[in-house]
């Protein structure tokens, strides 16, 4: 018997797949818990537009992530930390810092997708990593100043 699941099923298929189950196991067990639908005329069309359309948003959203990394790549970040008499920062500059500066400037950036490198505690300009997505990465200077 052809099924479409609606969920994620173990051993079985992913939601939105068709498969093949045995007609006890497809009708007692994946039907009955509302895991999976009778692949008739109408399940399988509504299945073809959800994958369309879930196509049409992954394009989507992969056109933003790149126009968002094309903005942010090669932008100069400067910040501005308070400093002891020889020059050590009082604390570490962070990801957060960076994202907050970003978020100034209007880039809403996650700061868990902020690469510095650890512990900069000194004034200089460094190099960091901005993760959009999987697949696109931005390069920005961070400019560390007293």
């Amino acid at each position: 018997m052809k099924v479409v699941l609606l969920k994620d099923v173990k051993g079985s298929g992913k939601a939105g797949d068709i498969i093949e189950a045995k007609q006890g196991y497809a009708q007692n067990y994946l039907i009955k818990n509302g895991l999976a639908k009778a692949a008739d005329t109408a399940a399988l069309n509504e299945n073809k537009a959800q994958k369309a359309a879930q196509e049409f948003h992954r394009i989507e959203q992969l056109k933003e992530n790149k126009a968002l990394r094309e903005k942010i790549d090669g932008l100069t970040v400067t910040i501005q930390v308070k400093s002891g008499e020889s020059g050590k920062f009082f604390g570490s500059v962070t990801n957060k810092e960076v994202s907050d500066k970003l978020l100034e400037l209007g880039f809403d950036v996650d700061k868990k997708k902020i690469s510095l490198p650890s512990g900069i505690k000194t004034a200089g300009v460094y190099s960091a990593t901005v993760r959009i997505s999987a697949e696109e990465a931005a390069k920005i200077t961070v400019n560390i100043i007293n």
